[in-house]
């Protein structure tokens, strides 16, 4: 597959220049694909996974919270960089590009590696802190175990794909994550049935499909196919580096902490309601990780635009691009939550055919489903604010849905109203995660409204 590969200056003129509409079509296109194909590791464990039976189902689900720390190391360093690449690049400081994308590369490996030697020393203690049960903790530590090895090359998978998205080669990225989420399709059923090695060959496909894919994302920059230079002699070990990465790439790293403290709390919660209750809601989790990756997708096509015009001075682009992204998100976002409210059984069935955790699953998704067009709104205005180096505003909205509202909600709710609270949690905090995120936004459009008159 080849893509037009344009040099510096050519990707300067697009990106400023290129109508805001197209251009953020034309980006978000394949990070749609990519974020959807990659989330499907999940999905694909997940579905297999679940055949071997309840059990097996909720392990998978106290394993996430793992791989949530992994994504992010990954997404942290990737974020941050990616934001910070795209304004320099934006602003033609093309060597400080290349320097700040080299230190953020080898760093998120590095720290990966860390949290590989530390989970490995006590992996049983980690998956009982995690929220795992005596009837699934040996199943947990399986899947952990695996995974853990694998990943210093899963974090820094997502710091290349973050980085070639800033300078606007989304399609490379694309490439390389749906290459290895096709790969643990196909694995999968292979590892888990014909070699019976279950659970664990579960974890073993991920780990090798994500290896495939740091491999393909790594010679984009090898062959140069990115502007951006990979190098240990651009590495920088400099405060202004580390701060920039931090400020812009903090919003990403509590909101996937958060995503994983709101998943012990999730599984602990669930606990009191059995094993079944567990299942359901980590599959309810990969239900609507599957599809706000679509919608993260979206967004992820919106922050170069946003970083660039940034840089550049461009605040009509910016309104422009903010405007129609929020417009679409929330148009499709209405109509697949119909959908998906309306097949929230079949949606279940498609997992287990356990009717307990069904019942209890349809009832999540089906909350969720409902507040999906707002949910979209309060994504979109995190990552526009996380793009223009507005990391406090975006590290307050991150935090808000899964720190400041999900976790007191779901530590009260259920002691009053048993399982409902569970289910009721995440809706409860994405409304008030709304009202915060329009007490943001409002400010914010109506200052780039008043910079662009005055330009």
């Amino acid at each position: 597959m080849k893509f037009q590969t344009l040099n510096a200056e050519q990707n300067y003129k697009r990106m400023t220049e290129q109508p805001v509409r197209s251009l953020i079509l034309q980006l978000a296109t394949p990070t749609i694909i990519s974020m959807l194909i990659t989330s499907f590791y999940s999905m694909t464990d997940t579905i297999f996974v679940s055949r071997l039976g309840t059990e097996s189902s909720a392990a998978v689900g106290i394993v996430y919270s793992i791989m949530s720390i992994i994504q992010s190391i990954g997404i942290t360093f990737g974020q941050g960089s990616a934001n910070t690449v795209s304004r320099l690049l934006g602003a033609k400081q093309r060597t400080e590009a290349d320097q700040v994308f080299s230190t953020a590369f080898f760093t998120s490996m590095s720290m990966a590696l860390l949290f590989t030697l530390a989970g490995l020393a006590g992996t049983t203690s980690l998956v009982r802190f995690l929220g795992a049960t005596p009837t699934i903790e040996t199943e947990a530590v399986s899947y952990a175990s695996v995974i853990l090895v694998g990943a210093p090359w899963m974090a820094v998978c997502y710091t290349m794909n973050n980085n070639l998205r800033s300078e606007g080669k989304a399609h490379l990225g694309m490439l390389g994550m749906s290459s290895g989420a096709i790969l643990n399709v196909i694995l999968d059923p292979i590892f888990i049935f014909v070699l019976g090695m279950g659970i664990k060959g579960a974890a073993l496909a991920t780990v090798l499909s994500q290896g495939f894919s740091f491999f393909i994302l790594f010679s984009h920059f090898v062959k140069r196919r990115s502007n951006l230079h990979l190098s240990l002699r651009h590495v920088r070990l400099k405060w202004w580096i580390y701060r920039d990465i931090f400020t812009v790439g903090a919003p990403s790293l509590f909101r996937t902490l958060l995503h994983t403290v709101s998943a012990i709390c999730l599984n602990v919660f669930s606990a009191p309601f059995g094993d079944e209750a567990i299942a359901a809601m980590s599959i309810t989790t990969r239900v609507m990780q599957f599809l706000n990756s679509a919608l993260i997708g979206f967004g992820q096509g919106l922050q170069p635009v946003a970083g660039f015009s940034w840089g550049a001075k461009r605040y009509d682009r910016l309104i422009e691009a903010y405007t129609f992204c929020v417009r679409t998100g929330v148009l499709a976002f209405t109509f697949i939550g119909v959908v998906c409210f309306a097949g929230a059984h079949y949606i279940m069935l498609l997992f287990l055919s356990d009717p307990t955790v069904i019942a209890i699953g349809t009832v999540a998704i089906r909350y969720q489903c409902i507040l999906m067009p707002l949910s979209s709104f309060n994504t979109l205005s995190g990552m526009v604010f996380q793009s223009t180096g507005h990391g406090s505003s975006s590290s307050v909205l991150a935090l808000a849905r899964q720190g400041f509202f999900f976790v007191p909600v779901i530590s009260l709710l259920p002691g009053l109203v048993g399982l409902a609270g569970v289910q009721l949690a995440q809706p409860i905090a994405d409304v008030l995660t709304f009202v915060l995120s329009l007490a943001y936004i409002l400010p914010f459009l109506k200052k780039l409204r008043s910079l662009t008159s005055v330009g």
